[in-house]
């Protein structure tokens, strides 16, 4: 049998290799053959061709895209792409949300001309991906999600998804496009970076994850797709590709019974922490060790449930409420969106002044329908926990007020970038109220933002 490097599984194979036949590193042998992961498919290709072994790998197809879209690339998506091609067609692209990262991947694919899958973390981005690439290629795009499993050349599916399509299909890929690509570092969805020969990769994402987020079990992006190729800052698209805008820090105070409760729970929480000296023994992955502590030590669980209430106490304080509805009044014309941390505080936003909520619960059917009657004006704001954080286009929402301050710098970022998508010249504002003595105001302290903030004490 003559040599040969075939896929199975997510993996490289060796057949017919001889015994006494050096087979050099990604290789191991297992099961009685040697392999490797399948991302390390053109680390080996020179070997197979020094070495006249038969490549039976690619199974990707050539096409021959059209881009049906009139508009032209911005100067900067431009030279991201240039970044992109002369690296080799490996690496990530970071510019802002509302930038056109999809545009930038879309020009990418017309540049490749083959078969292409594109990863997302959540149900919504797959369908305006499916969409995306529908209208500017005009041909049929393959989904595999759930009971949906249609593969076809150019194919979206989620990160969750991908693992079991990429065992059987993974060779059938020449390019792999990962968006919101801060997610992949993670152990379970990194992995399917792994499971694909794709010599072509390109990340996607305004907010790149700092080392501590690829550090101990994570995946580094470096690793899984290249290098950062490209990076836009968001100040340099203020006024013209986005739409320039202001943030405003509100303080307001918790009322007497709020800061009894608030004190008896955080002195719970923080003699916890403190005692167990968890920041110390487990710096940036303490929070981490918490929630295990959790499954098994009675007073880490209570440590945590008074985490829990304590981001509760201040996310809902009576203040904040009454701070919402004055914003509600003065930007009545305005269309709005309206960011808590909890979906109990959504759906009691939502029932008291009748604006649609969006959470994790809400069915495909019912978000499309909502986001399409919120553009078209029928629903003047929307309320949501977390699930608009990433790649939903909202251009029509140039409010927004975050009542909860435990986000992170990546979410404040993302939340950010759903209202500078550029809609006629208004200014976009974001609102963040805080509430005052609270460990709200030193984790906002501590954040980082791209521009300058003006602090109300209300």
């Amino acid at each position: 049998m003559k040599a040969s490097l075939f896929f199975l599984g997510g993996t490289l194979v060796l057949q017919g290799i001889p015994d006494n036949f050096k087979v050099p590193a990604p290789f191991q042998f297992v099961h009685q053959r040697w392999r490797c992961e399948a991302y390390h498919y053109p680390l080996v290709l020179s070997w197979l061709q020094e070495e006249k072994i038969r490549n039976q790998v690619p199974r990707w197809q050539r096409l021959k895209l059209s881009l049906h879209n009139p508009r032209e690339p911005h100067d900067y998506q431009l030279a991201a792409l240039d970044a992109w091609l002369a690296a080799d067609k490996r690496g990530s692209v970071v510019i802002p949300t509302g930038a056109g990262k999809t545009f930038i991947a879309l020009h990418a694919i017309k540049q490749v001309n083959a078969s292409t899958l594109v990863l997302v973390p959540t149900v919504s981005l797959l369908y305006q991906w499916y969409v995306v690439l529908t209208n500017m290629f005009q041909t049929e795009i393959g989904v595999y999600y759930h009971a949906e499993k249609h593969v076809l050349p150019i194919t979206v599916t989620t990160y969750h998804s991908a693992g079991d399509m990429l065992a059987e299909h993974g060779n059938e890929f020449r390019l792999l496009i990962c968006d919101e690509v801060h997610h992949l570092p993670a152990k379970t969805w990194g992995e399917a970076a792994l499971m694909t020969p794709a010599p072509y990769r390109l990340g996607l994402t305004a907010t790149y994850p700092e080392d501590t987020e690829q550090s101990g079990e994570r995946w580094r992006l470096d690793d899984l797709l290249g290098p950062i190729v490209y990076t836009k800052r968001i100040d340099s698209l203020l006024g013209k590709q986005l739409a320039d805008y202001r943030t405003q820090r509100i303080r307001v105070n918790l009322n007497d019974k709020e800061r009894t409760e608030y004190d008896a729970t955080y002195a719970i929480y923080s003699s916890y922490i403190r005692e167990q000296r968890l920041r110390g023994r487990h710096g940036p992955h303490w929070l981490q060790e918490l929630f295990r502590l959790s499954a098994y030590d009675p007073q880490a669980r209570q440590a945590l449930l008074a985490r829990q209430r304590i981001w509760e106490i201040i996310e809902g304080c009576q203040e904040k409420l009454v701070m919402l509805e004055q914003l509600l009044r003065e930007y009545a014309q305005e269309r709005i969106l309206i960011f808590t941390e909890s979906n109990t505080l959504a759906y009691n936003l939502s029932r008291k002044y009748l604006i649609p909520a969006i959470t994790h619960e809400t069915g495909v059917a019912e978000r499309k329908h909502i986001l399409e009657a919120f553009q078209q004006g029928h629903y003047r704001a929307l309320i949501t926990a977390k699930v608009l954080n990433e790649g939903i286009d909202v251009p029509e929402a140039k409010i927004a007020i975050v009542l909860g301050g435990s986000s992170s710098k990546r979410e404040y970022i993302q939340r950010l970038g759903r209202i500078l998508r550029k809609q006629e010249l208004k200014q976009a504002v974001l609102f963040e109220l805080l509430a005052r003595k609270t460990i709200e105001e030193s984790k906002v302290q501590r954040r980082h933002v791209p521009k300058g903030i003006v602090d109300v004490n209300e």
